[in-house]
C-alpha cells in the first residue's frame, strides 16, 4: 500500500513564502519542493547535526528547500554561513517546526519537539523507537510519520547508503581506539629505546561488527597487539584480513536477524562470561561493542572480572546506555576508576566525540531515505517495500512496524489486498 504526504509550501503568518528566496518547484511538477529542516540537537553531549553543508548542497540542488535553525551545526564546526553558502536559509526553531514537512534528527526528539510535531510531518532518524514506545504511540497518534534508521534492514544491498547504524558505529568504533590509547597510561607499540624497550599493548575487542572492526583496525594502527572477539565464528575472516587475532566462544549460531548479534539466553551469557573472564586477565584495554535493539546490553565483562584486572587496564564501552552496559559499573558518559585501578569509559554516543565526520557520513544516509521516501515532492510510504515496511514505524496515524506493534501489544495490521494512494491530512 502506497500513501503519500504532501508537501505544502512554507509561509509566514501573514501568509507570504517564506523565506522567498528558497520557496521552489521541483523540475517537472508544479508542486511545491519538499521542505527540510535542520534542528539543533538537544540531547546532553550531542555534538552532531542531522546534515551538514555538503548533505544541504546535494539536497537544493536536486530542487529540495532546506531551513536550517541558527546555530545548529556549531558543535560540529559547521557555520551558519557555511549552510547559507550550500543554498540553505538560517531561520528560527519555531519555524522549522512549524513549517518544514521532513525534520531529521539524531535521537528521538526531546518533549517540546515531540509534542510541536503534527500531523503530515516526518521524523527521520535513529529514533530507537523500541525503547521510546510510548512516545512512537503518542506520535502515531497524532499523525505523524516516525522512521526510525536502526530498523533498516542491513543485509539488504539497495539499503547499504542508508544504514546510518553501520556509519556511525564506524564513527565509534574509531573514537574508540583514540580513546583506549588516550587513557592508557603507557606506549601502544612496541618501543625500543636507549632505556630499554616497552612491550606493545594488548587490545580485545569484543564484538567485530561495524564499530568493532573499526576499533580493531584503529588500534592495529597505533601498534596494539589486538584480538577480535566474536561469538559469530564467521567474523573471523574479518577479523585476521585486518592482522588481529581472532577469538570466539564456545556459544554457536550467535549471529541473529538483519545483521546483528543475537541476543542470547542466560545459560550462554553465563558460560559465555565465564570464558571471557579467564582470557581477559592478560589484556591492558577492551573494547566492548555489544548491542541489541530496542534491548538492556548485554554485560560481557562482570564485576568480578574487573576487580581481576590488572591495574592500569582500560575498559571502553560502547555498550553502554541508561539501561546499562556490557561492562559492570560503567555509566554512558562518565569515566570510572575502580578501587583496583582500572579505568571504565561508558561510551554509548561515541560517534558525537567525533562530530563533523559523523555527521557528513550520516548526512549522506538521510539523502538516501529522502530519496527513496519522496523521490518527487511529496513523501510516499510503500508498505510493499520492505525498506519502508521496516523503517516506517508511525503513518497516517498508525504504528505500521511490526516488531513495535508486538512491543505495544496491539494486533497484526491486515494485508493490503493490493496497493492503493492515500493522502495524509
Amino acid at each position: 500500500m502506497e500513501t503519500s504526504i504532501t508537501a505544502t509550501p512554507p509561509t509566514a503568518p501573514g501568509g507570504t513564502a517564506e523565506p522567498t528566496s528558497n520557496t521552489a518547484v521541483h523540475s517537472g511538477s508544479d508542486t511545491p519542493a519538499l521542505t527540510i529542516g535542520v534542528l539543533k540537537e538537544s540531547s546532553a553531549g550531542e555534538r552532531r547535526v542531522a546534515l551538514d553543508p555538503s548533505a544541504v548542497k546535494r539536497l537544493t540542488a536536486d530542487g529540495r528547500v532546506v531551513w536550517v535553525e541558527s546555530g545548529a551545526g556549531a558543535s560540529a564546526r559547521f557555520s551558519d554561513s557555511a549552510y547559507t553558502d550550500a543554498g540553505a536559509s538560517v531561520v528560527s526553531r519555531q519555524q522549522i517546526i512549524a513549517k518544514c514537512t521532513v525534520i531529521p534528527v539524531l535521537r528521538f526528539p526531546d518533549d517540546a519537539l515531540a509534542a510541536a510535531l503534527r500531523s503530515g510531518q516526518t521524523l527521520v532518524g535513529l529514533i530507537d523507537p523500541l525503547n521510546h514506545l510510548p512516545g512512537i504511540a503518542d506520535l502515531a497518534h497524532r499523525g505523524v510519520t516516525a522512521v526510525a534508521l536502526e530498523l533498516l534492514p542491513r543485509t539488504l544491498s539497495r539499503a547499504q547508503s542508508m544504514d546510518a547504524l553501520s556509519s556511525q558505529s564506524s564513527a565509534a568504533g574509531y573514537r574508540a581506539g583514540i580513546v583506549a590509547a588516550a587513557a592508557y597510561g603507557r606506549y601502544l607499540p612496541m618501543m625500543i629505546t636507549a632505556s630499554g624497550t616497552a612491550t606493545p599493548a594488548k587490545a580485545m575487542v569484543i564484538g567485530t561488527g561495524v564499530a568493532g572492526l573499526q576499533a580493531i583496525a584503529t588500534l592495529k594502527r597505533l601498534g596494539a597487539v589486538v584480538t577480535g572477539y566474536d561469538v559469530r565464528a564467521a567474523s573471523r575472516g574479518e577479523v585476521e584480513s585486518l592482522g588481529a587475532k581472532f577469538l570466539t566462544s564456545s556459544v554457536a549460531q550467535g549471529a541473529g536477524k538483519g545483521g546483528y548479534a543475537r541476543a542470547m539466553t542466560d545459560a550462554e551469557q553465563t558460560a559465555q562470561q565465564a570464558e571471557l573472564a579467564k582470557a581477559l586477565l592478560d589484556f591492558d584495554i577492551i573494547i566492548t561493542t555489544a548491542k541489541v535493539p530496542g534491548r538492556t546490553p548485554p554485560e560481557l565483562v562482570s564485576e568480578a572480572t574487573t576487580k581481576n584486572l590488572r591495574s592500569g587496564t582500560v575498559c571502553v564501552d560502547l555498550g553502554a546506555s541508561d539501561k546499562g552496559g556490557n561492562v559492570a559499573g560503567s555509566i554512558d558518559g562518565k569515566t570510572t576508576v575502580t578501587a583496583g585501578g582500572v579505568t571504565i569509559i561508558g561510551a554509548g554516543e561515541l560517534a558525537s566525540d567525533l562530530p563533523a565526520s559523523a555527521s557528513q557520513m550520516y548526512g549522506r544516509n538521510v539523502i538516501a531515505v529522502i530519496a527513496s521516501l519522496a523521490p518527487a515532492n511529496l513523501v510516499v510510504i510503500d508498505t510493499t517495500d520492505e525498506v519502508h515496511r521496516n523503517i516506517v514505524v508511525s503513518h497516517d496515524g498508525t504504528v505500521t512496524n511490526a516488531a513495535v506493534r508486538t512491543a505495544l501489544k496491539l494486533d497484526a495490521l491486515p494485508a493490503d489486498p493490493e496497493p492503493s494512494k492515500a493522502k495524509a491530512s
